[in-house]
């Protein structure tokens, strides 16, 4: 059992103030396979004073040298890939294949897209024609506390410290205590990069410790997360006494609409993106909607699709979905799939317990649910599983109100080949991001949501500005 106990602050691996073992579970087997210390106040506070001691430095340096090193990350970060993908695979049930393409491969693109932007980007830019003398100046927020989750653990670390790095921020980031280990190897590789001490550090923790302590930490001036909503709430408060800008990413109960005049693979095509990560996705396409005259049909497909779905161990090569994190999540879905058939919703394929032949490890059947009506929970609740609840719609009207009849509004999804439909329906479904006809949305396009999604975004320019803070200047000087 691999034993991680240090942090890395101050450009050096330190060991814990005061050790607080904690054992990261592989799923597949529900054994131990690391452990790790959490930390506690003094952890924070020595990784807080480094970033605040390596800000003003790292603010001056010009943005040319930081997106340089940010290039040397990409390049180590890609001579790493398999120890990352290893490392997720095993913490937290990414089937190989899907650690090394998807789970590594987001990191890859977001930095690569943080370069390409960072390249274009305006930190200092004229008001206006009509203002010779008034500059807007962009400048990093300051200290950034980084908190981000387990089930897409390099995509979220990239997003959050790429940008960071490009705006001039210093940061300290807490992995989630489910998956510290591929953190851990990114800490590793922003050393190699030449990174200057203090830039960036890495405290592990739960949310209660280290995730409470950096959200109401007085020298930080920012908090990036990532998590579910309940604790994004928690978080917002925490950060109310000190006014720190709070970003935050958080659930999602998105609607997959399919009308009638979908494409052929517009069905296997959202079964499928349902299962990916074994359904732990926040923009996951949970809801599908679908018009009355397809129904009995769509019904019908999907459920074949998802009673072809293979679950496996993690450790296994394939095109099969793991287990879900740990025993909370899978007690948490199981209570969901009963409810759902309690509350009259039919279950076309799937159900409580484990896949056959899968008697140890937090597997959940691929189940599917029709006749699901907006009041069910499981058309209301994020169940963060590989569980879809399909429901039937009427006339665009409909579809639209029932998409929106949620807390959440991070992404929802159109199938239709009429382009002026599909246009209507972008202008008014009430989410963060709509994807339409299987096509997923190009580099640099922000990711984020509204409502009880969260706010804020990520990626490309998007992710860079929410790093900044404006600066309006008047009087300037000609240059």
């Amino acid at each position: 059992m691999l034993e991680k106990r240090k942090f890395y602050i101050n450009g050096e691996w330190v060991s814990p103030a005061a050790p607080k073992d904690h054992h990261v579970i592989d799923p597949s087997t529900e054994e131990p396979c690391a452990v790790i210390s959490l930390g506690d106040q003094a952890d924070t506070d020595a990784a807080v004073a480094a970033a605040k001691a390596a800000l003003p430095g790292w603010m001056a340096t010009p943005p040319e040298k930081r997106i340089a090193l940010l290039e040397k990350l990409l390049e180590v970060y890609q001579a790493r890939a398999e120890d990352l993908a290893k490392a997720m695979s095993t913490e937290m049930g990414a089937p190989m294949d899907l650690a090394r393409t998807s789970q590594v491969g987001a990191g890859t693109w977001h930095l690569s897209n943080f370069i390409k932007a960072a390249k274009e980007f305006k930190f200092e830019q004229p008001l206006g024609d009509h203002a010779p003398n008034d500059r807007i100046i962009r400048e990093a927020v300051g200290v950034a506390g980084l908190i981000t989750p387990w089930n897409w653990p390099m995509n979220q670390i990239t997003l959050k410290v790429g940008a960071a790095v490009v705006a001039g921020c210093t940061m300290v980031l807490k992995p989630s205590e489910e998956s510290p280990l591929d953190a851990m190897i990114f800490a590793e590789l922003m050393d190699e990069a030449g990174f200057p001490k203090g830039v960036f550090n890495l405290v592990n923790g739960d949310g209660v410790g280290v995730g409470s302590q950096l959200s109401s930490h007085k020298e930080v001036d920012m908090i990036s997360f990532t998590g579910s909503t309940r604790a994004g709430t928690l978080i917002s408060k925490a950060a109310a006494d000190t006014l720190k800008k709070v970003h935050l990413e958080l659930g999602g109960k998105g609607a997959n609409i399919i009308f009638s005049d979908a494409d052929d693979k517009a069905v296997k095509r959202g079964v499928l993106h349902m299962m990916q990560n074994t359904g732990q996705s926040c923009n996951a396409p949970s809801r599908m909607l679908v018009q009355s005259d397809i129904y009995d049909k769509t019904v019908e497909e999907a459920g074949a699709v998802a009673s072809k779905v293979t679950v496996g161990p993690a450790s296994e090569e394939g095109r099969h979905i793991g287990p879900v994190v740990n025993q909370t999540q899978f007690d948490k879905i199981q209570d969901l799939i009963q409810k759902g058939i309690d509350e009259g919703a039919r279950l076309v394929t799937g159900g409580t317990g484990r896949p056959d032949g899968l008697n140890r490890g937090f597997f959940v059947k691929p189940t599917v649910f029709a006749d699901v009506t907006p009041d069910m929970t499981i058309a209301r609740e994020e169940i963060f599983g590989p569980v879809l609840s399909i429901m039937k719609f009427d006339t665009e009207e409909q579809a639209v109100q029932i998409a929106n009849d949620t807390v959440y509004g991070l992404t929802n999804y159109v199938q239709s080949q009429d382009g002026e439909r599909r246009n209507r329906l972008a202008r008014q479904l009430r989410s963060g991001m709509v994807e339409m006809n299987g096509q997923g949305r190009a580099a640099g396009s922000p990711f984020g949501g509204m409502k009880q999604s969260g706010n804020g975004r990520e990626g490309g320019l998007y992710g860079i500005e929410d790093f900044t803070e404006i600066k309006a200047v008047s009087g300037w000087a000609a240059e």
